[in-house]
């Protein structure tokens, strides 16, 4: 009985040890499923990653490119400026000598025509002087009629505008004075026929 007892105990405990290790063994391969699922992912993100980081090594090569060629058509551009700036600068250069011997060529004509006028003028001032001075007085003389005439006509007018305004206001104080005499003669009729209607109401008392 004792000895059934052991193997009965003994073999409880295999069982129970077997089924502890394959517990163990089920847990195991659950852990390393999963670590294989995360190594998988991780592995499946890395592959991503490479695959952004070779199509962003490519869009760099691109970038460089495109860079290199603005660069070189910026240096062509700014050799163009450079010729057409040089270019430019003789351009005006010559305008400036052309302009600088236009003006001289002109100060020197100015200079020969003030001579000249000087001379004729002092050659020519007296007869000049006579001729405005005539002229002068002429105008001044026709200035001076024309002044008076158009005065004198003015004078008319509002000497013939104030005669008109002196009978006006002489014909306006008539008129006050007819005006009044007749209100006078309105106001003494009321006053008489109101004595006599008094003094009927008296003597009819």
């Amino acid at each position: 009985t004792f000895q059934k007892n052991v193997l009965t105990e003994l073999r409880k405990w295999k069982v129970s040890l077997i089924e502890h290790h394959k517990r163990q063994m089920r847990q195991e391969k659950e852990k390393h499923a999963a670590h294989v699922r995360r190594l998988s992912n991780e592995v499946e993100n890395l592959k991503e990653l490479l695959h952004t980081y070779e199509i962003s090594l490519g869009r760099k090569d691109e970038v460089i490119s495109s860079l290199t060629e603005a660069l070189e058509t910026q240096k062509e551009r700014r050799e163009l400026m450079r010729k057409f700036t040089l270019w430019r600068i003789q351009h005006v250069k010559a305008k400036q000598e052309e302009y600088a011997n236009r003006i001289a060529d002109k100060q020197f004509r100015t200079a020969l025509m003030k001579k000249v006028w000087a001379a004729w003028r002092a050659l020519s001032e007296e007869n000049w002087k006579e001729k405005v001075a005539k002229a002068c007085q002429l105008r001044a003389e026709d200035v001076c009629v024309q002044l008076t005439n158009d005065y004198e006509a003015k004078i008319a007018e509002l000497t013939a505008t104030l005669e008109q305004t002196k009978s006006e206001i002489l014909r306006l104080h008539s008129e006050r004075e007819q005006y009044e005499d007749t209100m006078k003669k309105a106001f003494m009729r009321g006053v008489c026929a109101l004595n006599l209607e008094a003094m009927t109401m008296f003597q009819g008392k």
